[in-house]
């Protein structure tokens, strides 16, 4: 008995104090040391070091600049990701859910890192399990484990059954007693998970990974020929390796990684100033690619809350109607939304009314009831599912038609048998409710539509309120709405078809807006979806890009990979443009610094096997690089942009770099072999070769920036005159070791230039990886 009454009270004070707390460390961004880690010891890092500590030894401290790449990368990756690290720690905090419990026989809400081991935790529907235990109480206690199991049916759960962090709870109450704790919890990973920020799989992440490790093999075989060519052709030793060295940075993309970086961090730090969580990076590339963005109407199109409008009788008895939805509404402490409606109008139960048995409301039922034995068995739910004809369904239908949703109040035989179906449900009142439709639904949904994003609404309401509601917001095909209870099963072909023809889709159980996210990407779209409540969680899990209302469920959070915590509809264009904006732009830089990439190594290998003169030194790459490649990829990576995303971004970034990188290489070669063969210095044939290799880039970063509006036009003018101005300046010029004193030469670069340009503009069009 004392052990009984322990649990009902819960913990006391001094219990708590010395119990074993629910701390796991929180990783939703990386320490400070793994973020210094990560952006100082890389390999790249590694290789310029070695060769910026050769060129300190043999060369000129002037072509030792490409070092300080070394130095720039490190610092702007940094405070790039401390400022994506602050944003993601303070909202991961706001987006933590606190925890009921009952200690010292009080019930308080805590954090969840306060829960200790023993704690009585209460549960109710949309509670998310953060640690293992026992039931000791339930109330008609449903528990889904799909997360765990994969197996999507809710568990009832009893007195002395056993929960696990992970699930979360579907339907009903109940309270546990806490087992085991932080790291000991059986998903003790799952649920930090959920609030991680991680470099998970993404197209985007592994196509530059790819090029990277590609990218170092080459440079190992290329740079061994080129150092041994310049070492058995150059006079001293001090012009081969600042030959050699020349060569093999160029072949590095040393910023293409952190660009990548800086563009998601960026992206994150944006995305949190409007209070929107991302809780995987991979979450800003999903936010590119989507194509169908399906719609829970609940909480989404319509704001959270409901307001009671009327009770239509059936019979005369007024005051029996009044009593038991009082009876109804005020059964569960943690009433959901329609149970909060009633309840303003009936705040209190009436007198005599005591439940005997209980069966909590749940989606995939559509139902809830109590049995208040002599007064009777009743329930409250959707028409068409515990009405089989009749006047008063046909009623219903009308007033659903109109975009009012409506309940029916029935009394049944028993509970047991209405939920088998045997026994039949005898209607007493409809029961209209009015939803608050969002004030900025309408614009949010044009915009989509502008962006030829596709949406799918689906609900678990009737689909003639939920069309009417569609229609009323003017989304295209919502006057056209399916019932999901006629939809095809196991045809997922079938399916499919109907998910693309059709827009507004009602009565649709948890399992089938599953079933729905995977048809669609099986027919190759790239889909999103929005929801608040536990039957979307299923859903959210399974979909390319999940986004979660702040004021839905903890469970709907934790699956999440976006979480809008205003909970403002409006916020999604921003969310969309953002990874737009990043997707367009990594790839827009990608194809500068691969293309620099490409022309270093078609001039190594050339250099190396014909044993000539690399055609320029280390600072003649650090100030072209600076000027086409360093300068405009940043701006690049960080500028607006409204393009969609498609997919095959590794071969449609080597279909421009390839071509482009070779016709820039052999202008480069062309033009320094013609000054070469005639009687100027290696200085004004080095030179020669650098204005070729300045234009041709130049020329790639005009193409890459179109369409040319009037900032990118300013900037890659701008590059162009910071060239021109330090090829005038004499203290510039000897600082880079430029000798334009040959006009003949510099003019036949310029020349060479012209055509290389015009077979670049070509080569790419054929190969039709630019938009204009």
């Amino acid at each position: 008995m004392d052990g009984l009454i322990s649990v009902a009270h819960g913990l006391t004070s001094e219990q708590v104090a010395s119990a074993k707390s629910n701390h796991i460390p929180r990783r939703s961004s990386r320490s400070l040391s793994a973020i210094l880690r990560a952006n100082v010891f890389t390999l790249f890092n590694l290789v310029i070091g070695v060769l910026w500590a050769l060129i300190l030894i043999f060369g000129e401290w002037q072509d030792s600049l490409f070092g300080l790449v070394i130095v720039a990368n490190a610092l702007i990756g940094i405070i790039q990701e401390l400022r994506a690290k602050r944003t993601l720690d303070r909202l991961a905090v706001i987006n933590e859910a606190p925890v009921r419990v009952r200690r010292d026989g009080a019930e308080r809400e805590i954090h969840p890192r306060d829960v200790v081991l023993g704690d009585l935790i209460l549960l109710g529907p949309g509670d998310r399990l953060l640690v293992d235990g026992e039931v000791v109480h339930s109330d008609g206690l449903e528990i889904d484990e799909s997360l765990l199991t994969g197996e999507a049916d809710p568990v009832h759960k009893q007195p002395g059954d056993q929960v696990l962090s992970g699930s979360f709870a579907v339907a009903g109450s109940g309270a546990f007693v806490s087992t085991r704790v932080g790291t000991d919890a059986y998903a003790a990973k799952l649920a930090e998970e959920a609030s991680k920020f991680h470099l998970a799989h993404s197209e985007l992440r592994a196509g530059v990974a790819n090029f990277i490790k590609y990218i170092t093999w080459l440079v190992i075989p290329i740079g061994a020929l080129l150092i041994y060519s310049q070492l058995h052709n150059s006079a001293d030793l001090r012009t081969a390796v600042t030959g050699a060295v020349a060569g093999i940075v160029t072949m590095i993309p040393e910023g293409l990684v952190l660009m990548t970086s800086i563009a998601f961090a960026v992206g994150v730090v944006r995305l949190g100033r409007r209070q929107c969580l991302v809780q995987e990076l991979p979450a800003i590339e999903g936010l590119a690619r989507v194509d169908v963005l399906c719609l829970d109407k609940t909480g989404t199109l319509t704001a959270g809350g409901m307001d009671l409008d009327e009770v239509l009788p059936v019979s005369d008895d007024r005051r029996l109607v009044d009593e038991a939805l009082a009876a109804l509404a005020n059964l569960d402490d943690r009433p959901n939304a329609t149970a909060e409606a009633i309840r303003a109008r009936y705040p209190a139960a009436p007198g005599g009314w005591t439940a005997r048995s209980t069966v909590p409301f749940s989606s995939a039922r559509k139902w809830s009831g109590a049995d208040f034995g002599e007064h009777g068995a009743w329930v409250l739910g959707a028409p068409d599912v515990l009405l089989h004809g009749g006047a008063c369904l046909d009623r219903a239908t009308e007033l659903a038609a109109t975009g009012t949703r409506v309940l029916a109040l029935c009394r049944t035989g028993s509970l047991a048998g209405t939920e088998s179906g045997e026994a039949a449900a005898e209607p007493v009142a409809l029961v209209t409710l009015k939803q608050r439709i969002r004030p900025d639904a309408r614009e949010t949904l044009g915009y989509f539509a502008k962006q030829g994003v596709t949406l799918k609404i689906i609900s678990g309401d009737n689909p003639l309120a939920v069309s009417a509601i569609a229609t009323g917001l003017g989304i295209p095909g919502g006057e056209r709405s399916i019932d999901a209870r006629t939809l095809p099963h196991g045809d997922p072909a079938k399916l499919g078809e109907l998910l693309d023809t059709h827009t507004v889709f009602g009565r649709v159980s948890p399992q089938q807006k599953r079933e729905f996210v995977t048809a669609l990407q099986a027919r190759g779209h790239t889909v999103a979806m929005t929801g608040d409540g536990v039957n979307d969680v299923l859903a959210l899990k399974d979909a390319d890009l999940g986004i979660a209302m702040g004021a839905g469920s903890p469970a709907t959070k934790a699956v999440a990979q976006v979480v809008l915590l205003d909970d403002k509809f409006a916020t999604l264009p921003y969310v969309v443009g953002e990874g737009r904006r990043v997707l367009a732009n990594i790839e827009r830089v990608s194809n500068l610094f691969l293309t620099k990439t490409f022309y270093a190594i078609v001039l190594s290998l050339t250099v190396g096997l014909a044993g000539m003169q690399f055609p320029f030194a280390p600072r003649h790459s650090t100030l072209t690089n600076a000027l086409v490649i360093g300068i405009p990829a940043f701006f690049l990576a960080l500028a607006p942009t409204l393009e969609r995303s498609l997919p095959g971004f590794v071969p449609r970034v080597l279909r421009f770099a390839v071509p482009a990188g070779v016709l820039c290489a052999v202008a480069v070669l062309v033009s320094f072999w013609a000054a070469h063969s005639g009687t100027s210095t290696l200085l004004e044939d080095q030179t020669a070769a650098v204005i070729t290799l300045f234009l041709t880039t130049w020329w790639v970063l005009v193409l890459i920036a179109r369409p040319l509006n009037w900032w990118r036009a300013a900037l890659v003018g701008a590059m162009a005159v910071l060239f021109a101005v330090g090829m005038a300046l004499p203290f510039v010029r000897e600082f880079f070791a430029l000798e334009p004193g040959d006009l003949s030469n510099d003019l036949t670069a310029v020349g060479i230039s012209i055509l290389a340009a015009l077979m670049i503009s070509v080569a790419v069009k054929l190969a039709g990886t630019l938009r204009p």
